[in-house]
Formats: C-alpha cells, structure tokens, sequence
C-alpha cells in the first residue's frame, strides 16, 4: 500500500498490471497464460454477469451448458472457422496417468490415447449446432435462443490480465431462425445490448459498426462489433456479435420444414463478450490512484469510516451510522462500515481510493459534535462535509452523479483523440500518436493488409449508419465509400 502506482504516463503497461494486482482483482496462476480472479474481481463479473443475464433473459433468451470438450471431427466440419481457431486449440489426447516405472512421478498411459482427440473448446458454435440437429425439425421450433455461461480456452503466446489470457471467462450467445432478415435483426439487436451494457453500466462510450472482411469472425458471414478507446489511445473490442449465415447449418446438416412445406436450412447467429470487458474497465476510467469504478459495477459503492481513538468513541459513531447503513441498503446501495482497529484512517482511505470504491464516508467525534459526516468522491478525489440528517438521498443521487460523470469524461477523452485524415503522411503521424483515426479506405484485402504492415493500424470498424461521404483512400487514392476506424489495439 505504501508504494505508489507506476505512472501511466511513464509505463502503461505496468500501471495496469499494477493496478489490478494490488487492487485485488486477479493475480497470475501456476499454468501460464492463466489468471485466478480473486474475490473482489470476481465480484464486479459477477455484477456484469447479472446485469447482462437480465438483459438477455428481456430479449426472449435461455441460458444453457454445453460440452467443454469438442470432438476433432466437429471442429473440421466448418472449413473457415477450423482454419480460423487451429492454431490456437489446446487438445486431449489420453485420457489417464500412470505412475512412472523409475518412480519419476506420473507420466501419460500410452494405452490410453483416445480414439480421436479432443478439442477444449475455443468457442462452441460446433458442439452446440450438433444439439441443435435434434431440436429442430419444423419451423415451429424456431427461433431457438440460447446463451451460455462458461470458460473458454485459446493458446496464446503472449498474455496479460483480463486482456488477452489462454483461458477467459465469458457469455456466448447461439441462436437459430427461420429466415434469413430474422437472424440479422437477432446480429443487430444483441449488438445493441451489448452498446447499452457497455455505455450505461460500465460507462465506457463505444462505437458500433462491422468488421472488415479480414477482421471478421472465423466462419460468419458478418461480424459486428463495438468499439472503445483506452487512455493510451488503444483501441479494444468491448463485445461482437455475428451473422453466420447457414453455414453451421449446413456443416452439421440441420433442416427444417418451413411454412411453404420446403425442406430448407436455419440461420444463426453467435455473440460474446468476456473478462475482457474487466481489462476495458480499468484502463478506461482509473488513474494513478488505483481503480474508478462505476457505481453500478462497483462492489462496495459506499465505505463508511469511523475516526476514532478510544472504543467508546466507535460505539457512539456506530450508533450514528448504523441507521444511515440501514437506510442506505434498503435503497439498494452496497455499504461497508470498516471499523477495523488493525489498521489507521489514512490507511483505509488509501485501499479504498486503490480499490475504486466510488464514495466514501468520513466521520468522527467533532462530526458527532457538528452533526456532520465527511464525503469523498473516488472519480473526482473530491471532498466535502454535509449535514448528516438526510445524507441518504444525497448519496443516492451522487452515485448517479459519479456514474453520469465517468462515463462522460470517458466520452470526452474518445473525442478529444478521435481524428479525421486525409493524407497518408497525417494518417502515419497521428497513428503513431494513438487514437481512433477516421480515414478513407478501398474496400480492398490488400490495402488493409499494407496499412497494417506499414503502421501496425488495423480496421476497428466500419462504422453502422454513417453519414460520411465518398473520397479517396488514404493509402492508395483509390475510391472509397466512406471513411472507417482506424488504430492501433489490443
């Protein structure tokens, strides 16, 4: 606690893995590329976690679990998606220990290699239209709107909290229609839930659009996606949601019987979000402090601590606050009184600027005298001292306040280092200054392939209901519909 956070002006990168070490958020595992989410991460997920199921559960979904393991077969039936996730697969071949003959330990049974290998899944989309062969025969038993709950595993080589890990925790969507513009609203609408989520829970401005051909999801036919930027001027997808066409119909031969009577195949549609969304909290809003949450994903959204000297002095403030607490938790508010003796004031009020909790409540004897408390905001390090009677509704509004507030100093930030360029010089200066980078592209692979390799820039997004006009693109002059997102990411 006593040694402050690196700058994030002087190392991003180890200000962010500081800060969600010692704010208690996770820490790595023994396995690398893995992470164990402690108690107080877990409980903002957990928060998101509701809220999202809430949101899904409004637009008609189920929740369901399927398989962990994915049979080989299955991954290779869908020719672009197995191409897309081979290279990242962790995969079963044997399926039991033996000890070692020289009393080494444990070492694999040969005799027990498995007859075809199986895959930890990397995403579901196989396994689950596998299912969905048996529960659907007629378009009666359509549309089928599934979500599930579970881990996913992604061998990467290069990993870091919340942000890029080989096993993630995470939501994802399977649904199934009977026609074609039922799927694409079904891609749209949890895009949009997704837009809600991230804007008015995390308070993270974000903006909707597609993904370019080469950007797309392994096997869909159009990816959507929402897009946020960091305070290092980085870009993060914050969720996606895809259009599969039929193609994971027809790969797992799903049929149905339509209302014409005709023998056709369903559309679908996947969409996710992960413990990424942890990663986009903390580098979107908090400071060299520690963590800013948002009250609405905060824990503990009130911390109460008492000033006191002697034992009867805490008793006499307990009884002052206790009611307030009461009232406080009624209303819906999440409160902690922290009357610990092990460990001082200042030493409270430092853990709990560190751990981003949005207010917190200041009193002792004197306030007893005066009938006041003090208030301090995390996002702001504001401070002031207020009449105690009626203090309830003074927090209950200021944590909307302080929500409201986040989310638009995180709006004005995207503004602030959103640019519109028009020559390639403006497009390689300011890219390597960072930010979102509104420039004219062909609609070219090739292009986009240049421009990645030249400036390590990638198509975010193009962006959805764009009123921009036509031009020329900015790398090869050629014409361009309109301009996309442009930036350096995550």
């Amino acid at each position: 606690m006593s040694k402050k956070l690196p700058k994030r002006s002087e190392d991003y990168s180890a200000w962010y893995n500081e800060t969600v070490k010692r704010a208690g958020l996770a820490e790595n595992s023994p396995v690398r590329g893995c992470m164990v989410i402690k108690p107080y991460g877990f409980a903002i997920w957990e928060k998101m976690q509701r809220a999202l199921d809430d949101m899904f559960k409004a637009t008609g979904h189920e929740n369901a679990y399927f398989p962990l393991f994915v049979p080989k077969s299955f991954l290779e039936k869908e020719e672009e998606h197995a191409e897309g996730f081979a290279k990242e697969c962790a995969v079963v071949t044997h399926y039991r220990l033996k000890a070692d003959p020289d009393g080494q330990g444990l070492i694999v049974d040969p005799e027990a290699k498995l007859e075809e290998e199986l895959i930890i899944r990397p995403t579901s989309e196989t396994v689950i239209w596998n299912s969905y062969k048996n529960w659907i025969q007629s378009w009666r038993d359509l549309p089928v709107l599934i979500n599930q709950w579970a881990n996913v595993v992604r061998w990467e080589m290069r990993t870091r909290l919340f942000l890029r890990t080989a096993e993630f925790l995470w939501q994802e969507g399977h649904t199934a229609h009977a026609t074609e513009q039922e799927a694409i609203e079904e891609t749209e609408q949890m895009l949009g839930v997704y837009a809600d989520f991230v804007e008015n829970w995390m308070a993270v401005p974000v903006i909707q659009g597609l993904k370019s051909p080469a950007e797309r999801f392994a096997g869909a036919v159009e990816t959507y996606c929402i897009e946020a930027l960091m305070q290092d001027g980085k870009a993060l997808q914050a969720g996606t949601s895809h259009f599969l066409g039929q193609n994971f119909a027809k790969s797992f031969d799903v049929q149905f019987v339509n209302r014409e009577n005709e023998l056709t195949y369903p559309w679908a549609t996947s969409w996710g979000v992960s413990t990424r969304m942890m990663g986009a909290l903390v580098m979107a809003h908090s400071d060299d402090s520690g963590l800013v949450l948002p009250p609405k994903l905060a824990p503990i959204q009130v911390v109460v601590v008492p000033i006191y000297r002697q034992p009867e002095d805490l008793a006499k403030i307990n009884e002052k606050v206790q009611p307030i607490v009461e009232n406080l938790r009624s209303l819906g508010v999440s409160v902690k009184i922290d009357d610990d003796d092990k460990y001082k004031p200042g030493y409270k009020f430092a853990e709990y600027e560190l751990k981003g909790v949005p207010i917190r409540l200041g009193i002792g004897m004197r306030d007893l005298e005066n009938g006041t408390i003090e208030i301090a905001r995390r996002d702001n390090l504001t401070k002031e001292t207020l009449p105690i009677e009626g203090i309830e509704d003074k927090i209950v509004k200021l944590l909307d306040e302080i929500q409201d507030a986040i989310y638009n100093k995180a709006l004005t930030f995207r503004e602030d280092n959103t640019f519109v360029v028009d020559t390639w010089d403006e497009f390689k200066d300011q890219i390597e200054k960072g930010g979102f980078v509104m420039a004219h592209w062909d609609g070219s692979a090739e292009t986009e392939d240049k421009i990645k390799k030249e400036t390590k820039a990638t198509i975010r997004c193009i962006p959805l209901n764009s009123m921009e006009m036509a031009g020329e693109c900015v790398y090869s002059g050629n014409e361009s519909a309109k301009r996309v997102v442009f930036a350096r990411a995550y």
